[in-house]
């Protein structure tokens, strides 16, 4: 089992936890307090770092129950933290709702989901192989 380690930049920064037992995300909360305006977006505060090791990566996600009831998401969605990287989590949020959302230090935002991840070999051709879909896009393959 990989192992992440997260580090408090504030005293009063959450460390993100599964709230049962074979869930795939960790909640992570807000570090501070706030009120977002409809149709506004912001960037909330963690107060954590992680250490995520090599061969993964950590996407963010919305909480469901934030987006039906309140209309509250996350712009990026899903956002990716590389495992280099060693700054401070933040979460764009955004209202969708009609009514102003007050956020306190503490609230769950978003969820933290860890994956594994491969990396591929790059290269560069002139011709690609064919497949049966071919160039058809959005749509193309009906209803």
């Amino acid at each position: 089992m990989p192992t992440l380690k997260f580090k408090k930049l504030r005293e009063d920064a959450v460390i993100p936890s599964y709230a049962h037992p074979g869930d795939a995300g960790m909640d992570l909360c807000s570090a501070e307090d706030f009120i977002l305006e409809p149709k506004k977006r912001k960037l909330i505060s963690t107060g954590l770092s992680v250490e995520i090791p090599v061969g993964y990566e950590i996407q963010t996600r919305p909480r469901s129950g934030l987006a039906i009831k309140n209309g509250i998401s996350l712009v990026n969605s899903p956002g990716t933290i590389d495992a280099g990287y060693r700054g401070e989590i933040g979460i764009i949020i955004i209202n969708h709702g009609e009514e102003n959302f007050e956020i306190k230090k503490g609230d769950r935002i978003a969820q933290a989901v860890m994956n594994k991840i491969e990396n591929a070999e790059i290269i560069e051709v002139d011709k690609l192989g064919d497949s049966e879909r071919g160039a058809g896009g959005f749509g193309s393959t009906g209803k």
